[in-house]
């Protein structure tokens, strides 16, 4: 009897929610909900900051908030410059990802495995190359973009070597990119870079996030990738500055 009456209390404390889960007193019903939240907003950041997306911020940082960089040019100028950088750095690696989904090449356009994104990342590199070549090659664009397009060249070189071994995150180098661009702009001293560096490092820790919620990537993939945008940006502007 005494049996009975523990294992109908223990019934009334465990409900089943509606995904077959049991929870004590509710408590995780409360709980998978705002689960469900999290990874909406998770998915959210990793589409808005995703690396394509990176040269695009940069570029708008540059050329509209940056004081000195691009002051004295025309808005037409400005247009074009950033044109080009959307064609040949973002639509350029955007459009070969969806031929090779086409094509049979790669399983997902979310290239979710180590092998889906080798062709990727020498597509990247090759455009990432052309994009900094052709800057380099127009004496008015200033040469920290030049520096920073260099240092997403080499970042995809790295992160093909190191898809060899692991699926480095590719959204850490992304943002680690951003941030090794303010560190390069506050060693260069020509603006208070303290408010974007700050918005570098809070959008970095979002996105990092993000991954480690929404994707499979360990924090050793994560981290690498930070390290790996960083210090490519530190290289790319010792080059080209």
């Amino acid at each position: 009897m005494m049996m009975d009456d523990r294992l109908q209390s223990t019934d009334n404390r465990e409900m089943a929610t509606d995904d077959g889960q049991r929870t004590t007193d509710g408590a995780t019903i409360v709980s998978d909900q705002w689960s469900v939240v999290v990874k909406v907003f998770a998915h959210f950041f990793s589409y808005i900051f995703h690396p394509l997306f990176i040269p695009l911020y940069i570029y708008w940082f540059l050329a509209y908030v940056h004081p000195t960089y691009f002051s004295g040019f025309s808005d037409m100028l400005k247009t074009r410059v950033g044109f080009s950088l959307l064609l040949n750095a973002v639509l350029f690696p955007a459009i070969t990802v969806l031929l090779l989904k086409g094509l049979g090449f790669i399983e997902s356009i979310f290239l979710r495995t180590q092998k889906d994104r080798i062709i990727p990342y020498i597509a990247s590199m090759t455009y990432f190359f052309w994009t900094q070549y052709m800057l380099r090659e127009q004496n008015f664009v200033p040469r920290i973009l030049v520096a920073f397009m260099f240092g997403a060249f080499i970042a995809s070189a790295m992160a093909l070597i190191a898809n060899i071994y692991y699926k480095i995150s590719m959204h850490a180098i992304g943002v680690g990119g951003a941030i090794g661009l303010c560190l390069v702009i506050m060693q260069q001293n020509t603006m208070m870079i303290t408010f974007p560096l700050s918005i570098a490092l809070l959008v970095a820790g979002i996105v990092c996030t993000s991954r480690l919620i929404i994707s499979d990537h360990s924090q050793k993939e994560i981290y690498t990738g930070l390290f790996v945008g960083l210090i490519c940006q530190f290289i790319g502007a010792a080059i080209n500055l």
